[in-house]
């Protein structure tokens, strides 16, 4: 069984299946961005923060903290947190409190 820390990659150079390693942290400039996104959610809003530098366990503890100061529900995809409605204006408070440097991104 896979671990799942890593994926399957199929090659058509040697015929063999190989595995990768997934980054445990993606690298960053410094700087949390907070935006909202309705794209692809058949109109419904949400709250992503991305940039924070943190390997995939930290990410979750934080995102399940965010969560709970918004009473809200959400997830972590891909290094990025999102948490439904529109909430930037907490995040952000949020996250500055916790030592951030946090933008506002997008409209």
């Amino acid at each position: 069984m896979a671990n799942k820390e890593s994926r399957l990659v199929y090659s058509t150079n040697a015929g063999r299946i190989t595995q990768t390693e997934l980054p445990q942290a993606i690298e960053t400039d410094g700087t949390v961005r907070i935006r909202r996104e309705t794209k692809g959610r058949k109109g419904k809003g949400v709250t992503t923060v991305s940039g924070i530098d943190l390997p995939e366990p930290a990410l979750k503890t934080l995102a399940k903290q965010l969560k709970q100061k918004c009473s809200t529900g959400g997830t972590v995809k891909e290094g990025v947190i999102e948490i439904q409605g529109d909430h930037r204006d907490k995040l952000k408070a949020e996250l500055e409190k916790l030592g951030h440097t946090v933008k506002l991104a997008g409209g």
